[in-house]
This record gives structure tokens, C-alpha cells and sequence, in this order.
């Protein structure tokens, strides 16, 4: 018998497809670890023995540059299947992966991948679509910071959290956890006067609504309109 209440995953994309003693199977492998807020759950280069689902909480990915520099890549909310080196051919994880907020997570020993993924191909399936979102997302980053403004940049920075990790409200979309603008400029490549001024202007045109490591998406058709370079 899983140890885990199924309902806590059922409806996660990481188990869509399997049926509740499938998922029972899969939880009573796993272990349930809490992370405290800036703590890491994995770090860059140590040897993947352990994958994990964020049960609940926001988790940054940040890898670190040949020089030391750090560069955020992205941040995953709940129901995220992260650390799972052996989907792009990696026997150590290729990112550090922190808590952005205290984070719950279920941890599963790699050793075991192979076996669930064979006995489950649905959620094997379901973990390597997710990784390769996650790479096409990379891609477009990568021709957004040859070729679109920094302004384009900076918005669809903001769209991607708002779509990984928003919430509604009666104002707006709110990211749900502390994100600060120095934060967005290493996300986006640019500086943080930049991103404080396009902030600025975006809150005097109603785009936006923010406050201290706190951003709220008032108007987003408009800011995906910037996004896509329109006026």
C-alpha cells in the first residue's frame, strides 16, 4: 500500500495516463523531504542518485558558468519532475536545483528509474515530454537573446512565470513566491536598471503591479503583445 495518498498527484502531468494502483506503486517508493527555503535539492555536477516531484513550493534551476558566474534558467512550480539525469544522458545533474520558497518534494532513488520506467511507460513518457519542453524552452531563450528586444525579452520572462507558477487574483496574475529584478535581468541578460525601468513603465501603463520581490501581471494580453514585439 502506498504511504502517500494518491490524491496529492492524481492530477499532476507527471501521472497523467496511470491508473490509481499504478500511481499507488509509484508513491510507495518515493520519500517525502522537506526543503528549507535556499536550500538546494541537487546541485550541479554531483552524481544524480535520487529524482524528485515538487509536491508543493517553487524550485530554481541555476547553473553555474566555466568562470563561477551563475545564470538562472528557469523556475518550476508544483507537480515539476526534476533531476532526472538519465533523460538527456547525464549520470550528474546538469543544474543546481534550490527552493525558492520551503518546498515539499518526493524523492525517488535513480537506481530505480529503469524499473518504473519499464513497468510505467506512460510515465516515462510523461517525464521525457515534460524534459523536452523544457529544452525547447531553452532554445527559444537562446534565440530571444540573439535576436529580440530587451524589452521582449524581459516580458516573456515574465509571462513564462506567470504560466509555471501564477495565480489569479482579484488584481491580476501574482508570481506566487519572492522574485526579485535582479533575478529577472540574470534570467533575461540584461541589467538591473533595465529591468527596474521597464518595470516602471509597465506599472505607469497598467501592464504590471509591483512591490519588493513581488510582481503581479495586470494587463496580460498587453505584456504578451510586448512580448511579441507588437505595440
Amino acid at each position: 500500500m502506498a504511504r502517500f495518498d494518491r490524491s496529492i498527484v492524481a492530477d499532476m502531468d507527471a501521472f497523467a495516463g496511470l491508473s490509481s494502483d499504478d500511481i499507488d506503486v509509484v508513491l510507495a517508493r518515493a520519500n517525502s523531504v522537506r526543503v528549507a527555503k535556499d536550500k538546494a535539492v541537487f546541485s550541479q555536477d554531483e552524481a544524480a542518485e535520487r529524482f524528485f516531484l515538487l509536491l508543493d513550493g517553487v524550485v530554481r534551476v541555476v547553473q553555474t558558468t566555466r568562470d563561477g558566474h551563475q545564470v538562472i534558467a528557469r523556475y518550476l512550480g508544483a507537480g515539476s519532475i526534476i533531476g532526472i539525469a538519465p533523460a538527456i544522458g547525464r549520470t550528474t545533474y546538469p543544474a543546481s536545483a534550490e527552493a525558492a520558497v520551503d518546498c515539499v518534494v518526493l524523492a525517488w532513488p535513480m537506481s530505480i528509474w529503469p524499473e518504473l520506467s519499464d513497468r510505467f511507460p506512460q510515465l516515462a513518457a510523461n517525464t521525457y515530454k515534460a524534459v523536452g519542453m523544457r529544452l525547447a524552452e531553452t532554445q527559444e531563450r537562446v534565440i530571444e537573446l540573439s535576436i529580440a528586444q530587451v524589452e521582449q525579452r524581459v516580458a516573456n520572462a515574465v509571462l513564462r512565470l506567470i504560466r509555471q507558477t501564477g495565480k489569479k487574483t482579484e488584481e491580476g496574475i501574482i508570481i506566487e513566491f519572492p522574485i526579485s529584478r535582479q533575478d529577472i535581468a540574470e534570467m533575461t541578460g540584461t541589467t538591473l536598471h533595465t529591468v527596474s525601468r521597464l518595470l516602471s513603465a509597465w506599472e505607469s501603463d497598467g501592464v504590471v503591479s509591483s512591490g519588493r520581490q513581488k510582481i503581479t501581471v495586470t494587463d496580460p494580453h498587453k505584456l504578451m503583445l510586448i512580448g511579441q514585439g507588437k505595440p
